[in-house]
């Protein structure tokens, strides 16, 4: 549809995906300096959460039936009412802590609904021929503004405190604006009645041999393999470095997913997918395996950056084979699970790190984490023929029900 609706796209992503990513850090800052209650931020991300679990399979079915545009368009206008009331319920820091986690509730709510449509939306507006390289581009966007978002964050809240707010509200009415330029889109109403039409889309994903691999072996190895949530123990425990070097550390899983995924939209259409895929999962389980060993920040550094260079490489194989899988009657549906899977993957992977790190250390940790992925590499491998032997991404594409 031109590259003039593809940027309008791509900068509205950024611009809410900024303003979100600034906001995990603003409202952790603000809630705990006021109440010095750590339990305050594990509501936050309660919060987050829960609209998700509660409301997947409604938010699929609506991005199935109505303008997936509006819905885009909807979602920001209300995100820019929560972000007004969080400015106001700061109160120049009297915080109304209550309206703060109604809020917040009503955020994540907004998020079930918005990422599945941000996702589902790009086939529609990108040819198949591109769309391997738009989700490249997206997905590095994405992990750009999830870097700058808290180091923005940081700055505003000395120079402005609590005025960081209105910052997000302005980056929010932008994204609204960019979604109002794209062009009217087609729905295909989906065929059903009742709970038949909710609960499509789960089906879809279990018996589909694309779709389901794709969306269940990121789960798994996310949640065995994930180190993020240990990277502050291994700073002060293991390599015996301070904030500076954890700051690196965090950096490095975005600089090469950032890198790689600037390469991946720079490359043709590839042969071999399916392998690929495997191979990515096999290299990412190693960097795990060589993190989890060193005790020098500089392979460390490495190992991390080859971590997230490889997930990338993954997360644009298996993004790109479940839209080109899936009929775009059912894109909505389908999405929704997926976006569940990597909710739950996120926070399920930070707790089962944290708890079993605080009776193995961490060291034993990432080393079962790093024997559990590659498990779920070979079995995935042999599990999922299909997937093992696709060629051509394009060879998943799934015809209209």
């Amino acid at each position: 549809m031109g590259k003039f609706v593809f940027v309008s796209y791509l900068s509205a992503r950024i611009s809410i995906a900024l303003a979100s990513s600034m906001l995990s850090v603003a409202i952790g800052w603000h809630l705990f300096t006021f109440s010095e209650d750590p339990f305050d931020l594990a509501l936050v991300g309660l919060m987050q959460i829960t609209p998700m679990m509660l409301l997947f399979i409604v938010s699929g079915w609506v991005n199935d039936h109505f303008s997936r545009k509006n819905i885009l368009v909807l979602c920001a206008v209300v995100e820019a009412c929560v972000y007004i009331g969080l400015a106001l319920s700061m109160n120049g820091g009297d915080l109304n802590r209550p309206m703060i986690f109604l809020l917040l509730f009503i955020h994540g709510t907004v998020r079930t609904f918005y990422a599945p449509a941000s996702s589902a939306i790009l086939p529609n507006i990108v040819s198949t021929d591109y769309l391997s390289r738009a989700i490249a581009i997206t997905s590095t966007t994405w992990t750009t503004a999830q870097t700058l978002g808290p180091l923005v964050a940081g700055i505003l809240i000395a120079l402005v405190d609590y005025g960081t707010y209105w910052f997000m509200l302005a980056l929010v009415i932008l994204g609204a604006v960019l979604y109002l330029q794209l062009p009217p889109l087609k729905t295909t109403k989906p065929m059903g009645r009742g709970i038949d039409q909710l609960l499509d889309g789960i089906r879809y994903v279990k018996r589909d041999p694309i779709v389901w691999p794709s969306i269940s072996l990121d789960l798994f190895i996310m949640l065995c393999g994930s180190v993020m949530a240990l990277l502050p123990v291994y700073a002060v425990n293991v390599l015996e470095v301070g904030t500076i070097s954890l700051g690196f550390m965090r950096a490095m899983p975005a600089l090469g997913g950032v890198m790689m995924g600037v390469l991946l939209a720079r490359l043709p259409p590839r042969r071999n997918s399916g392998r690929l895929l495997f191979i990515a999962l096999g290299v990412f389980s190693a960097s795990i395996l060589v993190f989890a060993i060193s005790s020098v920040l500089w392979l460390s550094l490495i190992a991390l950056w080859v971590y997230g260079a490889s997930d990338m490489i993954s997360v644009n194989i298996r993004s790109t084979l479940i839209q080109l899988a899936t009929p775009d009657v059912l894109r909505g549906r389908v999405n929704a699970v997926n976006m569940l899977f990597i909710g739950i993957s996120n926070e399920m992977s930070d707790f089962r790190a944290g708890s079993v790190a605080a009776v193995l250390g961490p060291v034993l940790t990432v080393l079962a984490g790093a024997g559990m992925a590659f498990m779920v590499t070979l079995g995935g491998y042999k599990l999922f023929p299909e997937l093992r032997n696709l060629d051509k991404l394009t060879d998943a594409e799934a015809k209209e029900e």
